[in-house]
């Protein structure tokens, strides 16, 4: 458990927070004691983000940033100064968030955490035969990587039967790959090219005909009297689309990529990455790929058993990072893992490995929520790894919600009371046993327990999943209950989400909503995205007998000095650049005469400056109010109608995408971890929601840790009896009552310690 906080033996032991008002602050004034652990709680759009992350954290890592040169600055993101009037003792902050780690597929988790870097050097001290230096055994260096893959581990190739249809002529349309359509110019230049017959079906070409047609290199040929350039089909859909980051293709073109491009593994390699030479050193039997393609947990088993004295400390060193690894939950993952694969709470674990092993002390560390994506059973470790950076002398802020990590800090200080305009306030500042009897919201909530249904739902009906083999599912066969409220649960890397979403997501009338990001630019808000400007813009148009164009920022309506962002990017040369409130609409996005129009007294940039709970009770009725009920059910009546997608976290995604796909007919959804960011009052709201869908008829399965869901569902459905190897076996099924009663999974244990029947 946290000790108790200490007295400061001067205001240096305090970072001295004086007139916070970024964003919903409401002017606070607070210390946090220093070289102690920090939780910061309260609801959902409270302000706890604003304080930590964007006074704290933002001003420590601009005071650095202005230590470098203007050069140095220049490539760096330009931070604006916090609106507060004084931050005193302040260290360097390090935010270990939950941002995914990237889809660059040369970085894995070995990578990341410097686990491969040491195990290269390992192997080229030890490794016989002795091959070179360290380099030598990096498939990201020339030295060391496969050259047929280039270091990738996979080739891509592309399935021909999504590109052409041979039964047509290129004139009827037999090229389906995107922007080849009949009688657009890329089709003109292979039907004009003289080299095949637009009329004739492909499968009726000659061997040369369709050699030209799909991989003749790039050549000028002459067509209507002109010079032009022809390539082969295959060769312009490599190169215009195999090139391209995924997530900037349009949606049509990603589509197409998705179903069209095939990744096998190298055939030169066998997927290791490396080249013969490097395959070829070994320690113990075993060469750099088969250590890395390790579960972590038997990795560490291995590398303890390295006792050659020239690598004795690296190896101990390394040993301590794998072994903290499986310490935080993610023994089950393997070094060759890459990043881009790693959920948010994986990513974020994965990252603080590396701050454990570092040798800085007197730092301020940064977490937000780190107990997302773990089981109670997980969360212990999370704590005591907490513990141990604080124990290092480093000032630890953790924004969170689960009473587990709640109880060990050391100082808790609770904004609110309620979320938006109605929070930014301080609440309570002191230890753990002041915020139980303090009567706040928090407070109240830290002891309560959502119990078992006296009487679950009985079925409708049982779809079955067979022989379930994805990642580490030993050929799995469980039914899904129909017409009640399922939680799939189990430690993590169990399986949960390779059953679910790889056995019961791609079924037709299932709808997923997940937490990740939403496409759009900076100009999306939750009222473009839900669909909500329009009913908006329709009534301003009939109230003012105007055109609804006017009112969109995207349109005509649009402020031509900023186009409608309300926000003007300039860019510095040598500096950072700035965004500054566009002088012409003062931020209000629009032209001076759209704002002459109102609705009940309110302009456009005035509704769109509403938060959702007070749009709700402007606009009561009709399509913009069934929207914005649905919003509020979801537990974002806090958030604003303008307020920019890109600000949204992971669980605010999630809960948004929900409220839209509320309208549509019953089906069954697949949520996965919608607890992500809520208070402990907000749990209720969401269980009550998840009731409703229910009882409208549809069917709700739960990818789900938190306790209180586990005991509100009708069924469990329980992974384990570890992760990784240990798990990807259906452990227990039936009611959580049942579960509490007589199961002896971990699930159980804690199931029963939390419902206290233990």
């Amino acid at each position: 458990m946290g000790s108790s906080p200490q007295p400061a033996a001067d205001s240096h032991d305090l970072i001295e927070v004086r007139g916070a008002r970024e964003n919903n602050l409401a002017d606070i004034s607070l210390d946090i004691p220093k070289r102690r652990l920090t939780v910061f709680t309260g609801v959902s759009g409270s302000g706890k983000s604003s304080l930590v992350f964007g006074t704290i954290a933002a001003e420590s890592q601009r005071l650095i940033n202005e230590t470098y040169t203007a050069f140095i600055q220049s490539f760096m993101p330009s931070l604006g100064r916090p609106d507060v009037d004084a931050l005193r003792n302040l260290s360097a902050a390090i935010v270990v968030d939950q941002e995914r780690m990237g889809a660059n597929s040369r970085s894995t988790v070995g990578t990341a955490t410097d686990a491969h870097t040491m195990l290269r050097i390992i192997f080229s001290r030890v490794g016989v035969p002795h091959v070179g230096t360290s380099t030598a055994f990096s498939f990201n260096s020339t030295e060391g990587m496969c050259t047929e893959c280039e270091g990738l581990g996979q080739a891509t190739d592309i399935d021909l039967t999504h590109v052409v249809d041979v039964e047509r002529s290129l004139n009827e349309g037999a090229v389906l790959a995107p922007n080849f359509a009949v009688g657009s110019w890329y089709l003109q230049v292979l039907a004009g090219s003289g080299l095949v017959d637009p009329d004739l079906p492909l499968k009726d070409y000659t061997d040369t005909q369709w050699d030209d047609l799909l991989y003749k290199p790039t050549t000028k040929i002459k067509q209507g009297g002109s010079t032009i350039t022809y390539e082969g089909l295959m060769v312009k859909v490599r190169r215009l689309y195999l090139g391209k980051d995924r997530e900037s293709m349009q949606s049509h073109i990603r589509a197409f990529v998705d179903k069209a491009v095939t990744f096998t593994t190298c055939k030169m390699c066998g997927g290791s990455r490396l080249n013969e030479a490097a395959l070829s050193a070994k320690i113990h039997g075993r060469n750099i790929a088969d250590c890395a393609a390790m579960q972590i947990s038997d990795l560490a088993v291995f590398v303890k058993g390295i006792s050659e004295p020239s690598v004795a400390p690296l190896a101990a060193t390394l040993s301590e990072t794998l072994d903290s690894l499986v310490e935080i939950g993610l023994g089950y993952l393997s070094l060759d893992r890459e990043s881009g694969t790693l959920s948010g709470g994986e990513a974020q674990r994965v990252k603080m490995v590396r701050h454990l092993g570092s040798s800085l002390t007197d730092v301020t560390y940064v977490f937000d929520e780190p107990t997302v994506g773990l089981h109670p059973h997980d969360i212990q470790r999370m704590n005591d790894l907490l513990l141990r950076l604080r124990d290092k002398g480093n000032t630890v802020l953790v924004v969170e919600h689960k009473p587990e990590t709640v109880a060990i800090a050391d100082h808790v200080v609770d904004l609110g009371p309620g979320a938006g305009s109605a929070g930014g306030t301080l609440c309570y500042a002191g230890d753990v046993a002041g915020l139980r009897a303090s009567g706040t919201l928090t407070g109240r909530h830290l002891g309560h327990r959502a119990s078992p249904r006296a009487r679950p739902r009985t079925p409708a009906a049982w779809l079955p999943i067979t022989g379930a083999t994805l990642h580490n599912l030993k050929d799995v066969n469980v039914d899904i209950p129909l017409g009640v409220l399922t939680v799939v649960t189990g430690v993590a890397g169990s399986g949960k989400s390779s059953l679910i979403h790889g056995s019961l997501s791609p079924r037709d009338g299932v709808v997923v909503v997940d937490q990740s990001a939403i496409r759009g630019s900076r100009r999306s808000n939750p009222a473009t995205y839900t669909g909500l400007l329009d009913p908006i813009r329709s009534a301003f148009a009939k109230a003012n007998g105007v055109k609804p164009g006017l009112f969109s920022a995207n349109s005509e309506g649009a402020c031509p000095n900023c186009k409608g962002i309300g926000l003007v990017y300039t860019d510095l040369a040598m500096m950072a650049g700035v965004a500054t409130v566009c002088e012409e609409c003062a931020g209000n996005r629009f032209i001076p005469e759209v704002l002459t129009y109102t609705l009940r007294g309110k302009n456009i940039s005035e509704i769109l400056g509403m938060s959702i709970g007070r749009a709700r009770e402007f606009f009561p009725d009709g399509q913009a109010g069934v929207i914005l009920n649905r919003l509020v059910d979801v537990g974002l009546g806090y958030l604003g109608l303008g307020q920019p997608l890109t600000t949204l976290s992971g669980g605010e995604r999630q809960r948004l995408k929900l409220a839209i796909r509320m309208a549509e007919k019953a089906a069954t959804y697949v949520l996965d971890e919608p607890t992500t960011g809520l208070h402990l009052a907000d749990v209720d709201q969401l269980l009550g929601l998840l009731d409703r869908l229910v009882d409208d008829g549809n069917t709700v399965v739960v990818i789900e840790h938190h306790q209180a869901v586990m005991a509100h569902a009708d069924w469990i459905i329980d992974l384990g009896p570890g992760a990784g190897q240990d798990g990807g076996q259906v452990v227990f099924t039936g009611t959580p009552a049942e579960l509490v009663a007589g199961a002896d999974t971990l699930t159980a244990r804690h199931l029963r310690e939390y419902v206290g029947t233990d």
